[in-house]
């Protein structure tokens, strides 16, 4: 027969197994994310200052009929309203003055599950964390798209004898540039930034000397986004192609959400 203090040792063993199974469960759905009917296709998007962006929403195809009905949709950022739709219309009684006029849904996609918002003409406050909540006759849910702004252009190109000049008029926050050669070395150049009356910068890079028939590599960068682009020196002048490549989203925020369960485990263990 177990005595008194087996009784107390198991009850304790069971406890601890528990909060164990517990805690692996939280720490498992902090790195995988908990489930939801609603999911967006880029939960981190970088926004052109200026340009429209869309912050994608959806209602996850699986868990839907092929239309659904009773669609009601908001979108908030930091408990403002940016944008409300419900009973079969938009309701912007409540919308944060800042959104007004410049945000839009499209009620003919929301049967299909599309809550998307299109933003007008992005400015640098808009950057944030929007809240994308949608609820239908079939289901229910809600996820968040952390916006980041920055202004970014390809530049031009110009050719005045032997030096080699790339424009760009719109950065923001202000970039690095580094020029290069066909095998990847990187080339003295010279650059200047001049800041706009919108807060970006112009950025005026030169290389010299330069090679008729030589391609050169013109790379525009800052914590945001990366314009990468060739330059081809012909007799005629300068022809030039730029793509652009956007910066992963910090994971600081996990971390410390990490960093507060183990902190709190640690109290439970102490206490």
């Amino acid at each position: 027969m177990a005595t008194l203090g087996q009784i107390i040792f198991g009850s304790m063993i069971a406890l601890i197994i528990i909060f164990g199974t517990a805690i692996i469960l939280i720490l498992a759905l902090s790195l995988t994310g908990q489930p939801s009917e609603v999911s967006s296709l880029d939960t981190t998007p970088i926004a052109n200052l200026g340009i429209d962006e869309l912050l994608s929403c959806y209602l996850n195809a699986e868990s839907q009929p092929a239309r659904l009905r009773e669609v009601s949709v908001t979108w908030a950022k930091a408990g403002r309203t940016v944008y409300q739709y419900r009973d079969g219309a938009p309701a912007l009684g409540n919308q944060d003055p800042q959104f007004r006029g410049r945000t839009q849904l499209f009620p003919k996609a929301l049967p299909a599950g599309n809550a998307s918002l299109l933003l007008r003409s992005v400015r640098r406050d808009d950057a944030g964390d929007y809240t994308c909540s949608v609820s239908s006759s079939s289901g229910s849910g809600e996820v968040t798209v952390h916006l980041r702004t920055a202004a970014f252009s390809a530049p031009t190109f110009k050719l005045s004898g032997s030096v080699l000049m790339a424009e760009a008029p719109r950065w923001f926050p202000q970039p690095n540039v580094t020029w290069s050669d066909f095998s990847g070395a990187v080339l003295n150049s010279s650059t200047s930034a001049i800041a706009n009356f919108m807060g970006s910068f112009r950025i005026n890079s030169s290389l010299q000397p330069v090679n008729v028939g030589a391609m050169y590599g013109c790379r525009i960068q800052n914590d945001l986004v990366t314009a990468e682009s060739k330059a081809s020196v012909t007799e005629s002048g300068v022809t030039g192609d730029t793509y652009f490549t956007f910066t992963a989203a910090s994971s600081s925020l996990a971390s410390t959400h990490l960093s507060f369960i183990a902190c709190a485990l640690c109290i439970y263990c102490i206490t």
